[in-house]
């Protein structure tokens, strides 16, 4: 077995570093501190071209494969998990469905000036009693001789407040539950699509989390992204992606806090020596080291297996199970490194624990995953020689 990364994949990890730690790292505090989106940043990114990795080079894409993107999601949150959430939405939820539902004129529209960071895209599913169990939603697609007119409300939206059009996810027969919701496209400035309160988080700043308001909003037939009912299958189809994804964030989070907490253990003093001297801070290093190298095997082993078109939903689970739990373990080992000075504003310690609790809910929350893991592997495990 062999996913090492390819020459071009090496190339692109070096390239994105060097760029995000110019425009990205030194700004990471300042981000986390105002709490505004970083225009600037993410500008430079659209223009970059960063925004299309995953889209074909005729819409102004890369045409990236899993493995690139990945890692552009690793690196994106060594610099700042805020700036990682506002760009990974950019990149795949907020205009996946676009690419591949949308006509050409919302393509025109809305997509291609997204690629270049022209406009603002996000994906709204969650509502407020209402986020693992897709098909309990209870924002409702009522279809007339218009269209269809949206009626509800949102929760927990990145990017909500500044974006140019939302991919939302509705019910149009709620008996049916899952096979009863569809996903429509609704733009900036439609009557009835108003942005309600925002969400005052600890973590992921930068990246505003809000609701989002349809009342009586009416849309045309068209922004229905694909067919009536499919809407579930269809995020089934970008789940797994966005599993690795968020398992990518976990383990850029993982390693920049783990080389903050490595600086400090080497440069702090106690008893006459270095407190990386000391037994027990080796013993948290050492399992850090083997956990963070244990999520970068099943992260890009995911990714790499997404590649080849042989992957299941049980490999990206772990990864994402397994990444983001071992980023809250990281964070929480460096705090404690750290000691008072962990809680201390100076210091990013305190900015990566509060970051690591972002990671656990998007995707699927752990309890989900594994769920869906004890599933699969009751059904056939490669480890069951009986």
């Amino acid at each position: 077995m062999d996913f090492a990364l390819t020459r071009e994949q090496r190339f692109f990890k070096e390239q994105v570093s060097r760029m995000l730690e110019h425009i990205a790292r030194p700004f990471a505090d300042a981000i986390d501190k105002s709490d505004n989106f970083p225009i600037g940043v993410f500008l430079e990114l659209g223009r970059l071209g960063y925004y299309g990795i995953r889209y074909p080079e005729e819409l102004g894409g890369m045409n990236a494969d899993c493995t690139t993107f990945t890692i552009f999601a690793e690196e994106l949150a060594r610099a700042s998990m805020g700036l990682a959430a506002i760009a990974t939405m950019q990149c795949l939820m907020g205009t996946d469905f676009i690419h591949r539902f949308g006509n050409d004129e919302q393509k025109k529209r809305c997509l291609i000036p997204a690629i270049k960071g022209e406009k603002i895209g996000t994906i709204a599913f969650t509502e407020p009693d209402c986020g693992s169990d897709l098909g309990g939603i209870r924002t409702r697609a009522v279809k007339n001789d218009k269209g269809y007119l949206l009626i509800g409300r949102k929760l927990w939206i990145t990017n909500g407040d500044v974006a140019d059009f939302v991919t939302v996810a509705a019910s149009t027969d709620p008996d049916k539950r899952l096979g009863g919701i569809g996903f429509f496209l609704i733009e900036k400035g439609t009557p009835g699509f108003s942005v309600g309160q925002k969400i005052e988080k600890i973590s992921a700043r930068g990246a505003a989390t809000v609701e989002l308001i349809f009342d009586e909003c009416q849309i045309p037939a068209e922004n229905l992204m694909g067919e009536e009912g499919k809407g579930a299958q269809y995020l089934n189809d970008i789940l797994s992606e966005i599993r690795i994804m968020i398992a990518g964030l976990g383990l850029g989070l993982s390693k920049s806090a783990f080389s903050a907490g490595l600086r400090y253990a080497r440069e702090r003093e106690a008893f006459g020596r270095s407190i990386g001297e000391f037994q027990l801070i080796q013993e948290k290093i050492a399992e850090m080291e083997v956990r963070i190298k244990a999520s970068e095997f099943l992260t890009y082993h995911a990714a790499w297996l997404k590649d080849k078109g042989s992957l299941t939903g049980k490999e990206a689970a772990m990864a994402k199970l397994y990444s983001t739990e071992t980023a809250c373990f990281v964070v929480d080992e460096v705090s404690r490194i750290h000691g008072a000075y962990g809680l201390a504003e100076e210091y990013p310690a305190q900015r990566y624990f509060r970051d690591g609790r972002f990671l656990l809910f998007g995707g699927g929350t752990s309890e989900i995953l594994k769920t869906i893991i004890a599933k699969d592997t009751m059904k056939k495990s490669e480890f069951d020689i009986t």
